[in-house]
């Protein structure tokens, strides 16, 4: 069984937020007014993981955005060459 392409963005996208709402929570319980950053410290590891997975949800709907459009190129029928004679204006003339 294969599973769609946009189902695993969805999946990372969702890791990503999941994993930031995660750290956020983390940090603002573990929070220790004598020590302020140092609960940002412990839960470092789940931002770096929620960014990497933001930054590969981006770069894969980015290459698959590419991929849409040189498929669309390919497939555009080719325009017949212009005539030499411009078409008329239809102009009011005095």
């Amino acid at each position: 069984m294969r599973i769609d392409p946009s189902m695993w963005r969805t999946i990372l996208f969702s890791l990503g937020v999941v994993t930031f709402v995660i750290g956020v929570y983390q940090t603002l319980v573990e929070n220790d007014p004598k020590e302020p950053m140092a609960s940002l410290q412990r839960n470092y590891w789940l931002f770096m993981i929620s960014l990497a997975c933001v930054m590969y949800y981006r770069y894969l709907k980015q290459r698959q955005k590419e991929q849409d459009f040189l498929a669309k190129e390919q497939n555009k029928p080719k325009i017949p060459p212009k005539s030499g004679k411009p078409n008329p204006r239809n102009k009011r003339r005095n």
